[in-house]
């Protein structure tokens, strides 16, 4: 009974682990037919992935080591980069400089031992513009002229400012004491010339020379031409015109010569080998106001009818 009894639990127990068993085979998803999905990069594209990791490295090494090389050749410090320096007054440069585009700066000056040079292989132009951006003033330095285009130009004195020169649409005044005129031709004066004074050098002659025009003197209270150690000579080709409206022209000299002036005839009872030694004559007018010679005698041989007189 007993033995009986414990078969049928064993059965019991196998009937139920096989009830189980097939109960989780059925709930189980059958696999066998699934197909299996491999995970990451294979073939040809990890090989392309690892050169695009190996080139993005290799350029960031290039990028990194041209960096530091123009830091180095740049000379890059905390206060600016080679002869550049930012300091609290501005900026600062050192040595040569050039500029490839316009430069907007309110002062420039040089260091107190040395000179400010601007140099460049064409023509240096300095523009000054107002505040609405017009040009106003502008001075270029070429290779050959120096233009200043401005509304008034004028050169001071480093003492005391005082004004040298200056030049506008209307005049050009000279505020030097002394005017040298070196050149070999002169001064030339296209127009007409108003000054209180003019003098040679102490050692040098004055002269002044008109080719082919006349040559003028003005003044309201009079015109004075002195030479106090040498000769005063006025020539010209053709006349010579002293005029005087209300006074009179007074020769104050102890010698006065009139010479080259013609010589006129004179008929008298002498031989006519006197007249060969004539050292006497007398001074003649003409009616036109022409000088003339004659051989002076006891009286007037002045004749207005002379042949001097007749061709004048």
């Amino acid at each position: 009974m007993d033995r009986s009894t414990n078969l049928d639990i064993e059965e019991l127990k196998m009937t139920r682990e096989q009830y189980i068993l097939a109960t989780q085979q059925n709930n189980l998803p059958r696999t066998e037919n699934a197909q299996l999905y491999p995970v990451g990069i294979y073939g040809w594209r990890k090989r392309c992935l690892y050169f695009f990791v190996l080139l993005l490295l290799v350029t960031m090494i290039v990028n990194l080591a041209m960096t530091i090389w123009i830091l180095k050749v740049m000379n890059f410090t905390v206060d600016g980069m080679g002869n550049l320096r930012v300091t609290k007054k501005g900026i600062r440069l050192e040595g040569i400089s050039e500029f490839l585009l316009p430069l907007y700066v309110k002062e420039i000056h040089s260091r107190k031992d040395s000179p400010l040079v601007l140099q460049s292989d064409r023509n240096v132009t300095v523009n000054a513009r107002n505040h609405m951006g017009q040009l106003t003033g502008q001075l270029t330095i070429g290779a050959d002229a120096v233009e200043a285009q401005c509304k008034r130009f004028e050169v001071r004195a480093s003492e005391d400012g005082r004004v040298l020169f200056s030049a506008d649409e209307d005049e050009i005044t000279i505020g030097a004491e002394k005017l040298k005129v070196t050149g070999t031709e002169g001064a030339v004066f296209g127009h007409s010339v108003e000054t209180p004074h003019i003098r040679a050098e102490p050692s040098q002659d004055l002269r002044l020379e008109s080719p082919t025009r006349s040559l003028i003197m003005e003044a309201p209270r009079g015109v004075q031409v002195s030479a106090a150690a040498g000769d005063f000579k006025a020539t010209c080709r053709k006349e010579l015109h002293l005029q005087s409206t209300e006074g009179e022209i007074f020769l104050n000299a102890e010698t006065i010569k009139l010479g080259n002036l013609p010589t006129g005839s004179f008929s008298s009872s002498s031989p006519s080998s006197s007249s060969s030694r004539q050292t006497v004559y007398e001074l003649c007018v003409c009616p036109s106001g022409k000088l003339y010679l004659s051989p002076a005698g006891v009286g007037s041989t002045c004749q207005s009818s002379s042949n001097i007189c007749l061709w004048s």
